[in-house]
Protein backbone atom coordinates (compact mmCIF):
# COMPACT_ATOMS: atom_id res chain seq x y z
CA UNK A 1 0.00 0.00 0.00
CA UNK A 2 3.07 2.63 0.96
CA UNK A 3 4.67 2.55 -2.73
CA UNK A 4 0.83 2.53 -4.11
CA UNK A 5 0.43 6.13 -2.27
CA UNK A 6 3.29 7.27 -3.22
CA UNK A 7 2.78 6.14 -7.20
CA UNK A 8 -0.72 7.63 -6.92
CA UNK A 9 0.63 11.09 -5.33
CA UNK A 10 3.35 11.04 -7.97
CA UNK A 11 0.97 10.62 -11.14
CA UNK A 12 -1.89 13.55 -9.36
CA UNK A 13 1.06 15.56 -8.95
CA UNK A 14 2.69 15.34 -11.71
CA UNK A 15 -0.53 16.06 -13.69
CA UNK A 16 -1.55 19.26 -11.52
CA UNK A 17 2.33 21.10 -10.66
CA UNK A 18 2.75 24.22 -12.61
CA UNK A 19 6.27 24.44 -11.52
CA UNK A 20 8.89 22.05 -13.21
CA UNK A 21 11.43 22.51 -10.21
CA UNK A 22 8.94 21.42 -7.50
CA UNK A 23 7.74 18.89 -9.63
CA UNK A 24 11.53 17.57 -10.27
CA UNK A 25 12.07 18.38 -6.03
CA UNK A 26 9.03 15.94 -5.68
CA UNK A 27 9.77 13.24 -8.46
CA UNK A 28 13.49 13.14 -7.08
CA UNK A 29 11.40 12.20 -3.54
CA UNK A 30 9.22 9.36 -5.29
CA UNK A 31 12.43 7.89 -7.48
CA UNK A 32 14.62 7.81 -3.99
CA UNK A 33 11.38 6.49 -1.89
CA UNK A 34 11.04 3.65 -4.74
CA UNK A 35 14.28 2.66 -4.74
CA UNK A 36 14.47 2.71 -0.78
CA UNK A 37 16.65 5.93 -0.25
CA UNK A 38 14.22 6.92 2.66
CA UNK A 39 16.57 9.35 4.08
CA UNK A 40 16.21 11.50 0.64
CA UNK A 41 12.40 10.83 0.20
CA UNK A 42 12.38 13.01 3.57
CA UNK A 43 14.44 15.65 3.10
CA UNK A 44 12.82 16.03 -0.62
CA UNK A 45 9.28 15.96 0.93
CA UNK A 46 10.17 18.04 3.86
CA UNK A 47 11.43 20.90 2.22
CA UNK A 48 8.54 20.88 0.05
CA UNK A 49 6.10 20.20 2.69
CA UNK A 50 6.95 23.24 4.18
CA UNK A 51 7.31 25.84 1.83
CA UNK A 52 3.78 27.40 2.49
CA UNK A 53 1.72 27.59 -0.37
CA UNK A 54 4.32 25.61 -2.90
CA UNK A 55 2.39 23.59 -5.58
CA UNK A 56 2.02 20.05 -4.97
CA UNK A 57 2.77 20.50 -1.24
CA UNK A 58 -0.08 18.83 0.10
CA UNK A 59 1.39 15.95 -2.21
CA UNK A 60 4.54 16.26 -0.16
CA UNK A 61 2.93 16.40 3.54
CA UNK A 62 1.00 13.59 2.75
CA UNK A 63 3.91 11.53 1.96
CA UNK A 64 5.48 12.36 4.57
CA UNK A 65 2.34 10.97 6.38
CA UNK A 66 3.33 7.98 4.54
CA UNK A 67 6.65 7.02 5.62
CA UNK A 68 5.70 7.49 9.60
CA UNK A 69 2.79 5.24 9.12
CA UNK A 70 4.85 2.59 8.14
CA UNK A 71 8.40 3.66 9.38
CA UNK A 72 10.09 4.41 6.59
CA UNK A 73 13.57 6.04 6.98
CA UNK A 74 12.47 7.48 10.28
CA UNK A 75 10.74 5.79 13.31
CA UNK A 76 7.12 4.59 13.11
CA UNK A 77 5.23 6.95 14.61
CA UNK A 78 1.15 7.11 14.02
CA UNK A 79 0.83 10.67 15.54
CA UNK A 80 3.41 12.38 13.54
CA UNK A 81 1.72 10.34 10.30
CA UNK A 82 -1.81 11.21 11.31
CA UNK A 83 -0.18 15.05 11.85
CA UNK A 84 1.18 14.87 8.36
CA UNK A 85 -2.20 13.65 7.09
CA UNK A 86 -4.15 16.05 8.47
CA UNK A 87 -1.92 19.14 7.31
CA UNK A 88 -2.21 17.68 3.56
CA UNK A 89 -5.91 17.20 4.05
CA UNK A 90 -6.21 20.69 5.39
CA UNK A 91 -4.18 21.88 2.33
CA UNK A 92 -6.85 20.46 0.08
CA UNK A 93 -5.56 17.02 -0.73
CA UNK A 94 -8.76 14.95 -0.66
CA UNK A 95 -7.15 11.38 0.25
CA UNK A 96 -4.70 12.64 3.30
CA UNK A 97 -8.48 13.29 5.04
CA UNK A 98 -9.42 9.30 4.37
CA UNK A 99 -5.67 8.21 5.46
CA UNK A 100 -5.28 10.49 8.30
CA UNK A 101 -9.18 8.72 9.19
CA UNK A 102 -7.38 5.44 8.58
CA UNK A 103 -4.95 6.12 11.21
CA UNK A 104 -6.69 7.10 13.91
CA UNK A 105 -8.31 4.11 14.31
CA UNK A 106 -5.39 2.64 15.45
CA UNK A 107 -4.66 5.49 17.78
CA UNK A 108 -5.95 7.07 21.22
CA UNK A 109 -8.19 9.52 21.77
CA UNK A 110 -4.81 11.76 23.72
CA UNK A 111 -2.32 10.13 20.88
CA UNK A 112 -5.14 12.44 18.30
CA UNK A 113 -5.76 15.47 20.36
CA UNK A 114 -1.67 15.49 20.17
CA UNK A 115 -1.58 15.24 16.43
CA UNK A 116 -4.21 17.61 16.19
CA UNK A 117 -2.53 20.18 18.07
CA UNK A 118 0.85 19.42 16.57
CA UNK A 119 -0.36 20.43 13.29
CA UNK A 120 -2.37 23.56 14.66
CA UNK A 121 1.18 24.25 16.26
CA UNK A 122 2.85 23.50 12.31
CA UNK A 123 0.57 25.12 10.04
CA UNK A 124 0.07 28.14 12.69
CA UNK A 125 4.09 28.52 12.62
CA UNK A 126 4.23 28.89 9.03
CA UNK A 127 5.54 25.24 9.10
CA UNK A 128 8.25 26.50 10.59
CA UNK A 129 7.17 23.98 13.85
CA UNK A 130 5.98 20.89 12.87
CA UNK A 131 7.84 18.20 15.26
CA UNK A 132 11.15 17.41 13.57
Amino acid sequence: MTVFRSLLLAAAFTVSTGSAALAQDYDKGVAAYNSGDYATALQEWRALAEQGNAVGQPYAQSNLGVLYEFGKGVLQNNTKAHMWFNIAAANGYEDAGKWRDDIAEKMTPADISKAQSMAATCMESGYKDCGG
